[in-house]
């Protein structure tokens, strides 16, 4: 049987109660859940913020790799495009083109130039007609031969060898006359010629006393050497103008059957040399008193360093503005050696390339002015030119544009004030565009450190006021290409003999190749010229040594030469 719920008000109080009760049991519980919620967010909150904070570690690490890797990859296309320029520059040295001569284009010029008429510019529409008539060239019997083409000079010795026709031989002879010659000639080679010079010294007595009177030794150049003077000129000229060393010329005199040991060539051509110095220092005084002086310095080998090691030296040549050359010795590279050489001793323009030792001692002498080279300016746009084709294009024609006005005033025998005009006239605006040129190139492109372009740029405008001398001295020349031609028979020389064995060699090799060069540069011939100082210098006076320098040898003594007895005197053979 079912009870019935209470039906007194106590009863309802109590059931209201517990409702009471149950709901907030449930609020409780509601809220206990939702704290407990609040927890698990408020720690996936911070696991979020870890998170969160690796997340940004890790971004920054990366970023700061990535640009490591920029870094890295910018310093390899550097030193990759650095190599490129190596690998293309020894390409040129072995397979490429010597010459730095390259065809000038007159459009380019022009552009570069703007409004500017080049010197020797022609009026459109006119045509110039050149008429002359052409000297026909004094013709001697001996001198060529009509069919090969061969010539030469009086100093050529000439076989004569007669050819007789078998008609004339026979027994018609009579029948034939001889009404002229026709010559042939043909060039022809004896093997190394040497010769011995025997000397017979009579010897005498006088009757009355019966004494005996001493038979004194001819004459010679080295005091108790077998060598003539002949000889120690071939020598000498073997070795140091042509390039051919001791050994080979020993091998030489082998094979001609003459036995001489290779250290007394040795010998020999030391002692020679060491006759000649006086003259060198004479010569370097004189280069000293030039207005105008170029100086450079080029590597040779010289002395041991060590166990299959050589001494790096160099020789320093420097060059006057009377065609002198002198080729001065130093172990160094350092601007101590130019100051020992030109130190109270000149003053005028020294003419140099960009190496920095000639600028600080220039800087260091005020009554000195420093000129540079454009030749060396130019090579370094040519060396950027694989980079930057069309700018380095345009700087190397405006260079091109100054030689070419410089051909224009060798052509027309310009000098002093006229030549210094006519540079103001017309290589000045030249010069004025290549450097607003380089400033335009500078803000118009985005270079890297080492570009090359950017290098060449940089190397003309830190010596900008040395490339400007020229405009305004005439006898500055636009380059030192003449000191470098000169120097060649240096590198040739170094070529074939590879180092010299000792630092006093070396100095020898500069007293030698300072005479000769400068006999070449003033149309002498070395032999003539050595021989005639050689047997010379003995009876000359001290005081007056400059006279037997090239320059004045020529105009003294050229006329009047001392030769050896092997062609003074009249000889007889021996069999």
């Amino acid at each position: 049987m079912k009870m019935k719920p209470p039906s007194s008000p106590q009863a309802a109080a109590d059931a209201e109660t517990l409702a009471a009760q149950a709901r907030e049991i449930a609020r409780l519980q509601a809220l206990v859940e939702a704290m407990q919620q609040k927890d698990t967010l408020a720690q996936a909150h911070v696991e979020l913020a870890q998170k969160h904070a690796a997340l940004s570690q890790k971004h920054s690490e990366l970023e700061q790799n990535w640009a490591s890797l920029q870094a890295q990859y910018a310093k390899m296309t550097q030193s990759f495009a650095g190599i490129k320029q190596r690998l293309a520059w020894f390409e040129k040295q072995l397979f490429g083109q010597k010459s730095e001569q390259r065809p000038l284009e007159l459009g380019m010029q022009l552009s570069l130039l703007g409004d500017m008429v080049p010197p020797l510019a022609k009026p459109e529409g006119e045509t110039e007609h050149i008429t002359y008539t052409r000297r026909k060239g004094k013709q001697r019997p001996d001198d060529c031969v009509n069919d090969s083409g061969l010539r030469f000079n009086d100093n050529v010795p000439v076989k004569v060898i007669t050819l007789i026709p078998d008609e004339l031989k026979g027994k018609d002879a009579d029948q034939y006359e001889v009404i002229g010659v026709k010559s042939t000639f043909r060039l022809a080679q004896r093997p190394a010629s040497f010769e011995v010079l025997r000397y017979d010294r009579q010897i005498i007595k006088h009757k009355d006393s019966e004494a005996i009177l001493p038979s004194p030794a001819p004459f010679n150049v080295l005091d108790k050497s077998v060598a003539d003077v002949s000889f120690i000129v071939g020598m000498l000229v073997d070795k140091f103008q042509y390039h051919l060393p001791l050994y080979r010329q020993h091998q030489r005199l082998t094979a001609a059957g003459i036995t001489l040991s290779r250290s007394t060539l040795g010998t020999i051509v030391a002692r020679g040399i060491d006759l000649l110095y006086p003259i060198v220092d004479a010569m370097l005084s004189s280069i000293l008193q030039s207005q105008v002086l170029a100086m450079d310095e080029t590597p040779i080998k010289a002395g041991k360093a060590g166990p299959g090691k050589m001494k790096q030296s160099y020789f320093w040549p420097v060059y006057g503005d009377k065609d002198e050359i002198v080729f001065t010795f130093s172990t160094s590279r350092g601007r101590q050696h130019i100051e020992d050489i030109l130190k109270h001793c000149f003053k005028g323009t020294l003419l140099s390339d960009g190496y920095s030792a000639y600028t600080s001692y220039v800087k260091a002498n005020e009554d000195l002015i420093h000129a540079q080279c454009f030749a060396h300016s130019r090579r370094q746009f040519i060396e950027a030119e694989a980079s930057w084709p069309q700018q380095a294009k345009e700087a190397i024609s405006l260079i091109g544009k100054l030689y070419e006005i410089e051909e224009t005033i060798r052509s027309q025998k310009l000098t002093d004030d006229k030549k210094r005009q006519f540079r103001l006239t017309y290589s000045k605006p030249v010069v004025d565009r290549f450097f607003q040129w380089c400033e335009d190139t500078l803000h118009n492109l985005t270079l890297l450190p080492k570009d090359p372009l950017l290098k060449a740029i940089g190397y003309v405008r830190s010596k900008e006021m040395a490339l400007r001398v020229f405009l305004e001295n005439p006898d500055v020349p636009l380059d030192t290409n003449h000191l470098e031609r000169a120097l060649r028979p240096i590198p040739m020389g170094r070529k074939n003999w590879l180092f010299c064995w000792t630092e006093i060699g070396a100095e020898h090799v500069g007293v030698i190749q300072s005479l000769i060069v400068t006999c070449r540069l003033h149309d002498i011939n070395v032999n003539d010229y050595l021989t005639d100082v050689l047997l010379r210098i003995s009876q000359h006076p001290a005081s007056q040594v400059h006279e037997l320098t090239p320059r004045y040898w020529k105009s003294k003594f050229a006329d009047n030469l001392l030769r050896s007895d092997l062609f003074a005197l009249p000889a007889t053979s021996v069999e």
